[in-house]
């Protein structure tokens, strides 16, 4: 291909070409156009040295093909690691990697890679893909005691590359584990300083206003308050702890098919470093909630000094690039029982209240969470700035340590598309067009975990015993001292409002659109492909106690009772989109919640315009592990604005019985369970 050099064509680097099928499997083809050496006419290959000036020069381009795997079997995925194909995507191996724990265990993988001597592969393309593996993924080897899986690497590469690289990682990798198996065994016997204890069960206090005057006592004679210390060493201890904890999670436990497991029996045990990210977000919202809350007789002023003060730690967190503190304080601020408190909000300056709604705009539910994954990406992109912009030869500037994100955002994008896109396609193919889109969420945590080691802190133990002796109020408390703090009232305008209301996310309608043609999903390469484009997750509104419409001052909870205390939990929304591979056929991705005393715990369950309510209410029941689940004992609600619900009838469409204009948020009730909230039934 020839054009002057003066008429370049605009053309993609990659450009879409169809599929290919080869033995079983299904690949998307597409061309890469790359610029090659620029010729004046009469010039040779071999005497041009440098781009001439010419007008008259020519720009040569060279086309290639690139093949990416979207499905194929289990044994034809493994062949592909080391099929040495020029042709291949080379995101597929990290692709694979990253992610097959969620369609395949590593003994099984194990299996078909290292079969007994002489091997059918290639011995040097199945060391380069062991080596990659134990140095990117190495707790997929953690099996104790024996760890037996690493041991059949070790023997492979004794004998593959016995001097080789791969065989001294492998060994050391070995030692790791032993080492940090002693450790683990001294830690059980003495936790570190600053080791974030589970929440412990609380017994609920007496409805009585002395019984929650006793409470607040006791919260303030069990040891020092977190607010004694300034603003600086609370921010920077939060930020010391955020940074470790999420420098320890392991990329696979945030995938959806592994993250969704953790509710169910004998599943205590599942992603464990995910799980502890939740609890210390959890640990610092209970702090906010404890500290504001957990003082008798103060007055509003003195109660909105600690408000202020909060904020300020707010403040100092988003400096530090410490996104998920500054997340969890800002749930607690925004919880209802502190929400309520107009008194309080009232006599808060305007300087801190400003902070307070600036700050809080950076998790705005709008136009999916753009704000906050707008923030976080321009935060990598002024570090790859200057990692850039350093002359050769020159001394590397300091780059700011973090951001340490906010990982709800990340598990709600994995679980949805963990929902929405099938695990095996048609013929019993692998979806691995799935995978690969589940990579890229998890690339950008591996990357963002590589900056958080820039980081350096130290622990402060009397700041760490202080947080890990606060004590946690349930909701329930939290809601009753809130009662008595400030009786239910009249409306302050100066309460500030923080818009909850959930957008629908149109990037999710354009990331299955793509799947519906030949092309790829996300060209391989393609810069322009998001790495993150679903709806984040944000602390959810209670049902039963909505947030008040943009503009209009907060309205009193009422004595219905407590609203949910914001865990890191997964809020979503998604408009209709188009099934894969089904013409005509639309969907929505809903989420369902049991009416309980466990709180609403939404899952997320893909609703076709086929779907009757029946088949909907099962699904949703299995989904929430509730054993012998019987459709017909359960009524299906949609939560409407105004504290409303739409009853839908037992043999309905859902699809169609449902309001398109409110959250696809719904509620299960047992039938003979008495409700009192206001039901419209659809006409």
């Amino acid at each position: 291909m020839q054009r002057t050099a003066g008429k370049e064509l605009a053309l993609a680097p990659l450009q879409d070409w169809g599929e290919e099928t080869e033995n079983g499997a299904v690949y998307s083809v597409s061309l890469r156009r790359q610029r090659s050496q620029r010729l004046s006419p009469g010039e040779g290959p071999r005497d041009s040295q440098a781009p001439s000036p010419n007008a008259n020069a020519f720009l040569h381009y060279r086309t290639s093909k690139v093949r990416a795997l979207r499905a194929a079997r289990l044994e034809r995925l493994v062949w592909e690691l080391v099929s040495g194909d020029t042709q291949q995507d080379p995101s597929f191996v990290p692709a694979f990697l990253a992610t097959h724990r969620a369609f395949v265990a590593t003994d099984r993988v194990l299996g078909l890679l290292l079969p007994p001597p002489p091997p059918p592969l290639p011995p040097w393309a199945v060391v380069s893909v062991l080596g990659s593996w134990l140095r990117d993924h190495p707790q997929d080897f953690w099996d104790p005691p024996a760890h037996s899986n690493l041991g059949s690497v070790r023997t492979f590469l004794g004998w593959a590359a016995p001097l080789g690289t791969e065989a001294l990682v492998a060994e050391k990798l070995l030692g790791d584990f032993l080492e940090e198996a002693e450790q683990e065994q001294e830690e059980e016997e003495q936790p570190q300083a600053w080791a974030v204890l589970p929440e412990t069960a609380q017994t609920p206090s007496p409805d009585s206003q002395e019984g929650c005057l006793e409470e607040e006592e006791k919260l303030v004679q069990e040891g020092p308050e977190l607010l004694d210390f300034s603003i600086d060493e609370v921010a920077e201890q939060l930020t010391l702890m955020d940074a470790e904890l999420f420098l320890r999670v392991r990329p696979w436990e945030c995938l959806g098919s592994v993250w969704s497991q953790r509710d169910r029996p004998g599943a205590a045990g599942i992603s464990p470093t995910v799980r502890a990210t939740v609890t210390q977000f959890n640990t610092v919202t209970g702090c906010v909630l404890g500290s504001v809350l957990g003082a008798p007789g103060l007055a509003a002023p003195q109660r909105a000094q600690r408000l202020e003060k909060w904020i300020r730690i707010a403040q100092r967190c988003r400096e530090l690039r410490n996104f998920s503190s500054l997340r969890a304080i800002l749930s607690a601020l925004q919880s209802n029982p502190i929400y309520r408190l107009k008194s309080s909000w009232g006599a808060v300056s305007r300087e801190p209240l400003s902070t307070f709604r600036k700050l809080s705009q950076i998790f705005s539910d709008e136009n999916n969470h753009l704000s906050s994954r707008e923030i976080l990406s321009q935060e990598e992109a002024t570090d790859e700035l200057q990692e850039v912009d350093t002359p050769p030869g020159s001394l590397p500037s300091k780059l700011p340590p973090g951001p340490v994100p906010y990982l709800g955002t990340f598990l709600t994008d994995l679980v949805m598309l963990d929902t929405a896109l099938p695990d095996m396609l048609e013929g019993d193919l692998i979806n691995f067009e799935k995978r690969r889109k589940e990579w890229e969420i998890l690339a950008r945590i591996q990357q963002l975990q590589r900056r958080c080691r820039g980081y350096c802190l130290s622990p402060r133990p009397p700041i760490l015993a202080t947080l890990r002796a606060q004590r946690q109020l349930s909701e329930e408390q939290s809601y009753r001292i809130s009662r008595v703090i400030e009786p239910p009232a009249a409306s302050c305008p100066s309460s500030p409002h923080v818009r909850r209301r959930i957008s629908l996310t149109k990037r999710l309608s354009a990331k299955l659109s793509r799947e519906r043609g030949s092309s790829p999903g996300g060209s391989p390469g393609d810069p322009s492909s998001p790495t993150s484009s679903l709806s984040p997750g944000s602390p959810p509104s209670s049902p039963r106690t909505r947030d008040p419409p943009p503009r209009s001052p907060p309205a009193s909870p009422g004595p219905q009772g407590p609203s949910t205390k914001p865990p890191l939990a997964l809020t979503l929304s998604c408009p209709r989109i188009p099934v894969v591979g089904q013409q005509g056929l639309e969907v929505r991705v809903i989420r369902v919640s049991i009416n309980n005393d466990h709180g609403n715990l939404y899952r997320s369950i893909l609703l076709t315009s086929q779907d009757k309510a029946p088949s909907v209410v099962q699904r949703a029941l299995q989904k929430h592990n509730v054993a012998q689940p019987w459709a017909c004992d359960y009524q299906l609600y949609q939560v409407l604005p105004g504290d409303r619900e739409l009853l839908i009838p037992d043999n309905a469409n859902v699809f169609y019985a449902m309001s398109p204009a409110a959250s696809g948020d719904f509620m299960l009730r047992r039938k003979e369970q008495p409700w009192h909230t206001a039901s419209v039934s659809p006409t």
